[in-house]
């Protein structure tokens, strides 16, 4: 989605500081403690409701690293099946967001596989697709 929006993230970037740093380093690596900036500026120039999507990401991210915690002191998820969960509702957007994305890259074979076996696996899982 970046590498989509570089022309119109670099419009809105506030200095040539951080157009330059669009450009060499949050296109080819997103650092995860600029998420929810780039996530914002994506936000300003049209894909509406990432800001939520980011946040969530980043707790399984926690999460991963933490794993879970009755106290939620170092994780958002008490447990696995919290987590799970969280994982599935997360799957179904990025799902919904290259469906939404599809008319607007190179779409080959191999992708349209990708993303069949991806939906038929949360139908097996009964996270929807």
């Amino acid at each position: 989605m970046l590498r989509l929006e570089l022309d119109k993230l670099l419009k809105v970037a506030n200095s040539d500081e951080e157009r330059k740093w669009l450009m060499d380093r949050a296109v080819p690596r997103v650092p995860t403690s600029r998420m929810m900036g780039l996530s914002k500026m994506l936000s300003d120039v049209g894909h509406a409701g990432l800001l939520p999507d980011t946040a969530l990401a980043l707790s399984l991210h926690d999460y991963q690293y933490n794993g879970p915690d009755p106290d939620m002191a170092l994780s958002k998820f008490r447990n696995r099946q919290e987590a799970a969960a969280a994982v599935l509702e997360l799957v179904n957007e990025v799902v919904r967001r290259v469906e939404e994305l599809r008319p607007r890259v190179r779409w080959s074979g191999e992708l349209e596989e990708a993303l069949r076996e991806l939906k038929d696996e949360l139908n097996r899982v009964g996270g929807k697709p």
